[in-house]
């Protein structure tokens, strides 16, 4: 199983990254001002991974009504990502870019198989 391993920008910035057990970095959040709004991020992630899939990149693409969702969509370059929304429509976790939409739907599933990791501190054991 992979991990959540929360790093510390600066004196008031936190983010986290979900981190596959081969190492390779699944998603990235947004920053928090704090330590602990950080882990509410964490958590965040652990109570809406099960949501379903909007995939924005189908021409007559349908939005889903309500949150917690996976947006799938093509950025301005070209790449295919995914972005976690929680209840209240904040993004929660992003992915990079990936050159095909199959490796960015792995992505999902990677997340949602390691969604329920435990959270490490950088710099503490």
């Amino acid at each position: 199983m992979g991990k959540y391993v929360i790093k510390q920008k600066s004196k008031d910035a936190f983010f986290f990254e979900l981190v596959a057990s081969n190492g390779e970095v699944i998603g990235t959040s947004q920053d928090y001002r704090s330590l602990s709004s950080a882990k509410g991020g964490v958590g965040s992630v652990q109570r809406n991974y099960y949501a379903d899939v909007e995939d924005q990149t189908l021409q007559d693409f349908q939005p889903l009504p309500r949150h917690p969702k996976w947006e799938l969509y093509e950025d301005d370059v070209g790449e295919f990502r995914f972005r976690l929304k929680a209840m209240n429509g904040e993004v929660i976790l992003n992915s990079e870019g990936y050159s095909a939409k199959a490796s960015a739907k792995k992505g999902i599933e990677a997340v949602k198989r390691n969604a329920e990791s435990e959270i490490t501190i950088e710099g503490k054991e």
